[in-house]
């Protein structure tokens, strides 16, 4: 992995998983400095992020866990004392049948599925300070207002107050410098299965992708990022392989609004030789994810810059089981860690100062 250089930015996105048990133990873990949470803190300490976008990691009140986490990180190395969080959709109850399978107290009868308010949600840490007065929540935008929405046949009273966020749609900006924002547009989109027969999670995963479309193409109520921007999250969506409606993450990554760096590693092209792996049409070393079984590895992590910015250098922190970081990569097999952080450097000089975006 490069070194930054004094002109870069570092972002580092991952589907990180800590917590899910219920409300307090990711909390409980972190303090006690339990192996998972200790070997992630380190691996986020390795990776020396700038701006860290986080899914998977249960929210609260105060933000506590987020925060103690951030401290054990500091401990290992970068200090990223400015913490964000919107509220999550997760595990949010709405006390009625949302996903028409006779019951309304299941971990689905939520605005995203969860089994309590918070669970595996969406994060913040940055070195710089956060826009907290101008950030955008959109996740309180129902679903059946997106244009050209993808709706599962549900009871029409569900779908009006049905959101489209199964975590968060957010609109971040980060302060770099006293003339210099940056727009971090975050999402973590549901799977494509289950979801019954009214095909609920395909439809809904679908769209949660096609909102940045809409919102960047300009056919929203809310206007798009009034400056540089960084799409950055999780589609659970692979381009080409695996479970989903694979256009819309092809649509996404072409847009003219938008590049592509492919972050990539040795270690996905490695690990790509299973009977699902080796059958995909996508590229392997761009995977992010590591599911030996069905559907296979796939890319369903993305750090996806406005057009106009450069880009230094990317990658996804997979090593190759025989090459220098081979410890680590036995590390994270046998801590049985699917999702893999993808980085991307950016050039500080090609992000407009605010006087210059009018």
């Amino acid at each position: 992995m490069p070194c930054k250089g004094p002109d870069s930015l570092r972002l580092v996105f991952w589907r990180i998983d800590l917590g899910a048990r219920g409300p307090g133990y990711a909390l409980r873990d972190i303090r006690a400095g339990a192996d998972l949470p200790a070997l992630k803190g380190d691996i986020i300490a390795r990776l020396a992020p700038d701006v860290l976008v986080l899914s998977g990691l249960d929210y609260d009140h105060g933000l506590v866990t987020l925060r103690a986490f951030g401290t054990m990180i500091a401990q290992r190395g970068p200090a990223l004392p400015h913490a964000f969080a919107f509220p999550s959709n997760a595990g949010l109850r709405m006390g009625r049948d949302m996903n028409g399978d006779g019951r309304d107290d299941g971990p689905d009868d939520t605005q995203g599925y969860g089994h309590f308010s918070g669970q595996r949600a969406l994060a913040v840490l940055s070195r710089y300070p956060v826009g907290s007065q101008s950030a955008r929540d959109f996740s309180d935008f129902l679903w059946q207002d997106l244009p050209d929405a993808l709706l599962p046949a549900l009871d029409p009273a569900v779908l009006q107050v049905q959101r489209l966020s199964s975590t968060g749609h957010w609109d971040i900006p980060i302060q770099i410098s006293p003339s210099q924002r940056l727009h971090l547009l975050i999402y973590q989109a549901g799977p494509p299965v289950f979801g019954g027969q009214s095909r609920r999670n395909l439809y809904r995963n679908h769209d949660e992708t096609a909102f940045w479309l809409a919102l960047l193409e300009g056919r929203l109520p809310m206007s798009p990022p009034d400056g540089p921007f960084v799409l950055i999250g999780g589609s659970n969506l692979d381009p080409y392989d695996g479970d989903g409606l694979h256009g819309v993450m092809r649509a996404l990554l072409q847009s003219p609004l938008l590049q592509d760096p492919q972050p990539q590693s040795a270690g996905a092209l490695q690990a790509a030789q299973d009977d699902f792996s080796a059958a995909h049409l996508g590229p392997h070393e761009l995977d992010t994810v590591h599911w030996p079984r069905a559907p296979g590895n796939l890319r369903v992590s993305y750090i996806l810059p406005e057009a106009g910015i450069d880009v230094l250098s990317s990658g996804v922190l997979w090593p190759a089981a025989d090459g220098d970081d081979a410890e680590l990569a036995a590390a994270l097999a046998a801590q049985g860690i699917s999702h893999r952080p993808v980085w991307l450097d950016i050039d500080l000089r090609s992000i407009a100062p605010d006087s210059q975006l009018n």
